[in-house]
């Protein structure tokens, strides 16, 4: 059942976040269906402009589609990621889409009012609904990157402002991560004190960790074992997305774990088996592999077991 993000934050807020997981091809898609309803998890489904690009558009749409009859008893919202005005109008006016992020973060705050109103303006008249990002992470995000330098943290008072002037339904905050699998140097961290702030200026509305993959170490050590060169990779420590809750953050974006997965089966696998050439072998590892991966994140976000409760609400 696809659903929007509107109304999975309205049931989550407070109580859990809803896992966001950029999808990319088939294999993803499966592990990523099969691992929330393993976990019995509502989520999100994340679809960059880089994956609408990376085939044809209509290919992964097609997916989602076949999945969703594969899988009916999945709740899950599908969602542009880092969409850029071009793809948002284009992903609202395709029908397919219930969500779209605008991410106009990178230019002056005026211009990104005024970006961000056109795209919520549009989406409104189609009932789909916004996501829209103030403040800049640092690190690559698909074809955008932003040097640290040029990080800059969410503002609470532009925030407020933000909101109010555009109408966005949901808002992605800088808090201190970035994008990629080098998030953070010496002993930075999430800036929970930035983000009580926002909460204050913006009670009861949905905020957006993005930059949120935990880069777990036993996948870089076995990615680097098995050839890799990630030396000085470090993600977010995933037992404090629990504390972003209460905080407001109701959705958080998780893209480079999938990848630091998807790396560390095919690198193994041919390693293992350099007479192999077929790539259902390790897709099928994958698929399972992805799946607990997906359950696992869940239950630190706190949406597992949740399914039923949000199937009930949504009837």
């Amino acid at each position: 059942m696809i659903v929007t993000t509107k109304k999975l934050f309205e049931l989550a807020y407070g109580h859990y976040a809803v896992g966001a997981y950029n999808i990319n091809n088939l294999e993803q898609a499966m592990g990523l269906f099969r691992g929330n309803l393993d976990s019995e998890a509502p989520f999100i489904i994340q679809i960059s402009r880089g994956a609408r690009k990376y085939t044809d558009k209509r290919m992964l749409e097609g997916v989602i589609r076949a999945a969703e009859e594969v899988f009916p008893e999945a709740v899950y919202a599908v969602h542009l990621d880092h969409g850029d005005l071009d793809a948002c109008l284009d992903c609202i006016s395709s029908g397919f889409y219930s969500s779209v992020m605008i991410d106009a973060s990178h230019e002056p705050f005026e211009d990104n009012v005024r970006i961000t109103k056109r795209v919520v303006d549009a989406a409104h008249a189609e009932g789909i609904v916004v996501e829209a990002e103030l403040g800049q992470l640092g690190g690559v995000e698909e074809d955008v990157a932003v040097d640290e330098a040029a990080a800059n943290l969410t503002d609470p008072e532009q925030a407020a402002d933000f909101v109010e002037r555009t109408g966005c339904d949901s808002l992605a905050v800088a808090i201190g991560t970035s994008h990629g699998a080098y998030k953070f140097s010496g002993k930075q961290g999430l800036r929970f004190d930035v983000l009580a702030e926002i909460q204050k200026k913006l009670s009861g509305f949905p905020l957006v960790m993005h930059g949120s993959s935990s880069v777990p170490p036993e996948e870089v050590e076995r990615i680097n074992a098995a050839g890799g060169r990630l030396a000085g990779a470090r993600g977010v420590n995933e037992d404090e997305f629990a504390r972003a809750v209460p905080l407001g953050v109701t959705k958080v974006n998780i893209d480079t774990d999938g990848r630091l997965v998807w790396c560390r089966v095919h690198r193994e696998y041919f390693r293992d088996q350099p007479d192999k050439f077929d790539l259902r072998g390790p897709g099928e590892i994958f698929m399972k592999a992805y799946a607990d991966f997906i359950a696992h994140k869940n239950e630190k976000l706190g949406s597992a077991g949740r399914l039923a409760e949000v199937r009930a609400a949504l009837r």
